[in-house]
């Protein structure tokens, strides 16, 4: 059996030393071998390979040897879930129960949402893209996270969670967010606020209508006035389960959707897109988006020009996946059933394709879809890439570095490497023999302070 070494905290000043067998640095084609790496409460410091130790200037006073040495854990950065709705449970099943849930007040949305942010950290989930949300959950949280990290705020007011809550909500609002002083434990989190769409088209539980708007890049400039961190645009409807594919036309033109794109650039903000069907993926491609999100119908010379114009895509199996492992207790009958597994068994063809062209993948679960839960849904999604023919090393790269150097965040995680943030995962057992093993027993380290989870490890409320 692996034995578990303790891992000691961090702080600005007392700098820790780890020696592991395996390093996955979250860019890299191969893992790299006894690894040495260095690091304080903000960064790492120093990273080595082959046996290389770090300069003793980076060591405190008279160390000499390293204060962790695992030669059977595997070090890689914190995952990033890249395509999220925090505002959602989404490990309810129960439809009516989803139904009421989304009835509540946005205060009331975002009390629930915030529960969730450390269980995500303890997971080993260390930084979000949220993909929008009507009611402002996401923009509160990005401003939370925004106030309060990377620096705590000292001496701070202590402020109720409704305070808080209501607070956050507001637009440009105050954030006094720290409770006594204390800095909440949370991913970094980015997010569009609300998503863009055609009124009475699909998306408007999560969406404001473009209609509401003057013009296209009138509903963009809102979008930023409101505080979006990126813009989310829903170019196409949704799969129809009965009849196996995407049935409606879709609902922005290639036109629209690059005036969206450029409005959005001229803010410096990246566009993102819901996508399925060929002819909506079409138009979010030539319409230049920076990445194409769920992609269900994918053609091969698609693949080719998104690899091309170098837009990424984040192919989020989970939900569907969800619908075949729940079809009782969705009431979908034989024909629903096997139409969603020839569209998984499609989705894994184009996957493996896409990673064989070179696509940029990147790992995104849709938690807060039904059956998609926070933090875990990402870990089953990992699973179901690796399923699909990925190597796990390239599904971890989907999940950490690819992610973290396409789409922009404006923090440096997802690499192990000097100056990258100290944010990341000594897994005890090798996530290359499976990435399964991320569910068991592992240490995250966040900010300097380290977590311990295990299959154990609580994911109520996710």
């Amino acid at each position: 059996m692996t034995s578990v070494v303790q891992i000691p905290s961090a702080s600005a000043t007392h700098p820790i030393w780890l020696h592991v067998g395996t390093l996955l640095d979250g860019t890299s084609t191969a893992p790299r071998r006894d690894a040495h790496g260095v690091f304080n409460a903000r960064e790492i410091l120093f990273v080595g390979a082959d046996g290389a130790t770090p300069p003793r200037e980076l060591l405190r006073a008279a160390q000499t040897t390293p204060d962790v040495t695992a030669p059977d854990a595997t070090l890689l950065p914190g995952l990033i879930e890249a395509h999220a709705h925090l505002f959602l449970e989404g490990g309810e099943l129960n439809l009516d129960a989803r139904s009421a849930y989304l009835k509540q007040p946005p205060d009331a949305l975002l009390a629930a949402a915030m529960t969730r942010l450390p269980k995500l950290v303890r997971l080993g989930i260390t930084a979000v893209r949220d993909a929008g949300d009507k009611d402002g959950v996401g923009l509160a949280i990005s401003r939370l996270y925004k106030t309060t990290h990377p620096t705590a705020l000292a001496g701070g007011p202590s402020v109720s969670g409704g305070q808080l809550n209501r607070s956050l909500l507001e637009e440009g609002g105050p954030c006094a967010s720290t409770v006594g002083g204390v800095r909440p434990l949370m991913p970094y989190l980015d997010s569009p606020g609300a998503a863009i769409h055609h009124a009475g088209r699909y998306g408007g539980f999560m969406a404001d209508a473009i209609e509401n708007h003057a013009s296209l890049r009138a509903v963009v400039e809102a979008r930023v006035a409101a505080g979006a961190d990126r813009i989310k645009l829903i170019p196409t409807g949704i799969i129809n389960f009965r009849k196996g594919a995407v049935t409606t036309e879709p609902q922005m033109t290639t036109a629209e959707v690059a005036e969206i794109v450029a409005a959005a650039r001229s803010f410096d903000r990246q566009a993102f897109a819901h996508a399925s069907g060929d002819t909506g993926i079409d138009r979010a491609i030539d319409g230049g988006v920076d990445s194409v999100e769920h992609g269900f119908f994918v053609r091969d010379d698609q693949l080719v020009k998104l690899r091309d114009r170098q837009i990424a895509w984040v192919p989020t199996f989970a939900p569907v996946q969800e619908q075949v492992d729940h079809a009782d207790q969705m009431r979908w009958d034989a024909t629903i059933v096997d139409n969603l597994r020839r569209i998984l068994d499609q989705h894994a063809r184009s996957l493996v394709r896409a990673h064989d062209l070179g696509v940029l993948i990147i790992a995104g679960s849709d938690a807060g879809s039904v059956g998609v839960a926070h933090g875990t849904g990402l870990l089953h999604e990992l699973e179901l890439m690796e399923r699909a023919g990925l190597p796990a090393l390239a599904v971890i790269n989907a999940a950490t570095g690819t992610s973290a150097a396409r789409l922009h965040y404006k923090e440096n995680f997802g690499r192990i490497a000097p100056n990258a943030r100290s944010r990341f995962i000594i897994a005890h057992h090798s996530p290359l023999s499976t990435v399964s093993n991320l569910r068991r027993t592992r240490h995250v380290v966040f900010d300097g302070d380290v977590f311990f989870a295990d299959e154990n490890t609580d994911v109520a409320g996710l």
